[in-house]
């Protein structure tokens, strides 16, 4: 802590680098020391675990910048899916913020150096048990944690059990200590031990753990054989339910998991949320499981190894794989529900699961829906990526699918990629032409949205030829419908246009509704921003009717409707019609939570005051627009400044 405060107090980029073994309590000191200082920080602090040891692969750099980017109020759609083009955006961004970047359990010096800000008045602090000798040219200083000295071992112990039960024993209380390695991992499984076993004397934990010779000859490294001595002991302590619950969470794909995936591998049956509390309290109070926040929890990286090599050596590798698949059919359950709250209008494939699941969440509305969706994304792409592994292709198409309302919403495209790429695969591994083609259509939009034009119209005709195999006339629409959007966005207007003519005249042959109102709109908006919006009005006045006898069920589509309305009326310059729309759109988006769109509404009435003469009144408009445009990072920010300065705002002003 002192050497810590010494840097900060150095001023300058600061990077300290906290090396030592595995539980040797850096990432416990680092967030204590954070957390001590996180008013010396004013613009906040950022933090990702690294995942350098944790069993899984290390976290892709390129992840955790997104994170960072979207914590520092980047919109989502504006971060670039190259990992190059996010450094030097997040630099860019980090340039003047006093920040303090906290980096748990890196991997390698490499993966550290993307994730440094470029400002001289933030601080970083890594942990890892590797010496990352490649960042002292970065300016860092590496600063070693090791073992307790035998008394603050013995300390840490009485706080944990309290100082009368270690004053009673206190040579075997230094025994315990020392066989522990001062290791605070070990100690604090040790303490848990005896914590939850009130009458078991420390001289006769101190004497079962000198019975594992050969294991605690290794105390030295907590990769070895310390912390499996010390779980076996805990582990033996816990009840049989417990026991056998700990085993199966071992098998989690992801890093953290909720309550609700607790019970749905407890099997709650009889007795439900209370018996699922008590057992995880089991498991807390054995300091076997970490919780991470209210209602969510982790394993620590190392004993969830141990607890694997158990469930290895007890459980029949049938009862482990039904174990995995009720943990991924759980999650694909829940996304499942968020799904059918937030796009109950999409079509879906049926899925059999294996059995009724205890709790997975209800969910009450829309942002509840996507806000689990979010928090348990990665979760879910591990779940797609463990089912892919597992040759269970079926369920991975699934778990690709059921993310389809986040991606969506959110526009992560790094992790749409690479969703819609696993789904692809799962498909074809599976043998299903129908979602193959579905698939292949969401990753030729992604492709699109990220510049990769020539993938995407690839994709996008073989979706429609997919289609085509499994006889679904509407997925051929749909598909072609891709294909007239990637046109636009490449400004082949004419060629889209006459595609999004031929997809509509296709959608009046068949008895979906809503898609008949988004092609009227696609085309009336492509016609009015080509100059045609007398061609524009009729398509987008059809599709109004259509989503006003929708608006349960598809919201937003109706907003926008109002808004391509707006402009529509603008160009024919009936003002009054334009205004009217513009301002209903603008009330109704902030109503669903869509600033970014609420703001092209406001920019709307902002050309539309120009047009009225009321230059006032249109820098008003395009200053509110340009404020959310601004906070959300959105590439339009230059557009609007540029009406404002048409406006007379100025350029000192822009």
């Amino acid at each position: 802590m002192s050497a810590l405060d010494g840097l900060l107090a150095e001023g300058g980029n600061s990077i300290a680098v906290l090396c030592g073994p595995g539980g040797v309590g850096k990432s416990a000191l680092a967030r204590q020391w954070a957390h001590g200082n996180r008013d010396r920080f004013v613009d906040g602090q950022l933090y990702a675990d690294l995942r350098g040891f944790s069993g899984d692969q290390p976290l892709d750099p390129g992840v955790a910048l997104g994170a960072f980017l979207r914590a520092l109020g980047v919109a989502p759609d504006r971060i670039p899916v190259d990992l190059a083009e996010q450094v030097a955006l997040y630099r860019s961004v980090t340039a003047d913020r006093s920040l303090l970047v906290l980096l748990d359990d890196a991997f390698s010096a490499g993966q550290v150096r993307h994730l440094l800000p470029a400002s001289t008045s933030a601080a970083v602090v890594v942990t890892s048990r590797r010496r990352l000798t490649g960042l002292l040219p970065d300016g860092a200083r590496l600063l070693d944690v090791g073992p307790l000295p035998a008394e603050q071992a013995v300390k840490l112990l009485g706080r944990a059990v309290g100082p009368e039960r270690i004053l009673r024993e206190p040579g075997p209380a230094e025994e315990l200590a020392g066989l522990c390695g001062g290791l605070p991992i070990a100690l604090v499984v040790a303490a848990g031990l005896l914590a939850f076993r009130p009458k078991l004397t420390v001289r006769r934990m101190a004497a079962e753990l000198t019975d594992e010779t050969q294991r605690l000859a290794r105390l030295s490294t907590v990769d070895g054989s310390p912390i499996r001595a010390m779980f076996q002991c805990s582990y033996r302590a816990l009840t049989p339910e417990a026991s056998v619950l700990y085993r199966r969470l071992a098998l989690h794909p992801g890093t953290e998991f909720g309550v609700d995936l607790v019970a749905a591998v407890a099997g709650a049956g009889a007795g439900g949320a209370a018996r699922v509390a008590a057992l995880v309290g089991e498991l807390l109070d054995a300091s076997l499981l970490d919780e991470v926040s209210e209602d969510r929890f982790r394993l620590h990286d190392i004993l969830r190894l141990c607890a694997r090599e158990v469930s290895e050596q007890r459980d029949p590798e049938a009862d482990r794989q039904a174990v995995v698949r009720t943990m991924l059919e759980f999650y694909l359950a829940a996304a499942r529900r968020a799904d059918l709250v937030v796009t109950p209008y999409r079509r879906r494939l049926p899925y059999t699961f294996l059995r009724p699941l205890e709790g997975p969440p209800e969910f009450a509305d829309r942002a509840a829906a996507l806000a689990w969706l979010d928090r348990e994304r990665g979760n879910l792409m591990a779940a797609g990526r463990v089912a892919f592994g597992l040759g269970r292709h079926e369920l991975a198409w699934q778990l690709s699918d059921v993310m389809w309302p986040l991606l969506l919403y959110v526009k992560s495209y790094r992790d749409r990629l690479e969703i819609d790429d696993l789904g692809v695969r799962a498909a074809r591994a599976w043998g299903n032409v129908w979602a193959e083609a579905d698939m292949l259509k969401r990753l030729a939009r992604a492709c699109s949205r990220v510049g990769a034009y020539d993938a995407a119209e690839q994709h996008g005709r073989a979706a429609v030829d997919r289609y085509r195999q499994a006889g679904d006339a509407q997925g051929v629409v749909d598909a072609e419908e891709g294909l007239a959007t990637l046109y636009a966005d490449t400004d082949r207007e004419e060629q889209a246009a006459e595609a999004y003519a031929r997809v509509l005249a296709g959608r009046r042959a068949l008895p979906d509704v809503r898609s008949v109102g988004l092609s009227c709109l696609n085309l009336g908006m492509l016609l009015t921003r080509t100059g045609r919006p007398a061609d524009a009005l009729p398509l987008l006045t059809e599709a109004g009717e259509i989503f006003a006898g929708l608006s349960d069920v598809d919201p937003y589509n109706a907003v926008r409707v109002l808004s391509g309305l707006a402009a529509a009326h603008l160009g024919l310059g009936d003002l009054a019609a334009a205004e009217s729309c513009a301002a209903e759109a603008v009330r109704r988006m902030a109503d669903l939570g869509s600033d970014n769109e609420r703001a092209e509404a406001v920019v709307l009435l902002g050309r539309i005051a120009r047009r009225r003469g009321d230059d006032e009144a249109a820098r008003q408009h395009y200053r509110e627009a340009a404020g959310v445009f601004d906070r959300l990072g959105s590439p339009r920010l230059p557009d609007v400044l540029r009406l404002l300065d048409e406006a007379g705002g100025g350029a000192g002003e822009a």
